[in-house]
């Protein structure tokens, strides 16, 4: 589903792009390796604690990056609502 929403054009990577789209309102969900800085969870936890942003941990740096195609990413955020309950329904299940 990640690589869907990457050739949708409807999924941002990496710090900076994911900050960007929390701080505009644009993103819908973030999804940070489990194997990210603790800088970098801590970065993302009080954003969407603060925007109440679903957050979920999620493989590792590759897996993220190998799943959309690109380098190690730490962080994606989706930024389509339909993607998001998609996403997060599966998600959800999968934690069960």
């Amino acid at each position: 589903m990640l690589s869907l929403c990457q050739k949708a054009g409807k999924l941002l990577s990496g710090e900076f792009q994911c900050e960007q789209a929390i701080k505009s309102g644009k993103a819908k969900m973030v999804i940070i390796a489990k194997d990210a800085s603790d800088n970098t969870k801590k970065l993302f936890k009080d954003k969407y604690e603060f925007r109440n942003i679903p957050l979920y941990e999620l493989g590792s740096k590759e897996q993220l990056g190998h799943t959309i195609g690109k380098d190690q990413r730490a962080s994606l955020a989706i930024i389509d609502d339909n993607f998001y309950r998609k996403l997060k329904q599966l998600l959800d299940n999968e934690e069960v």
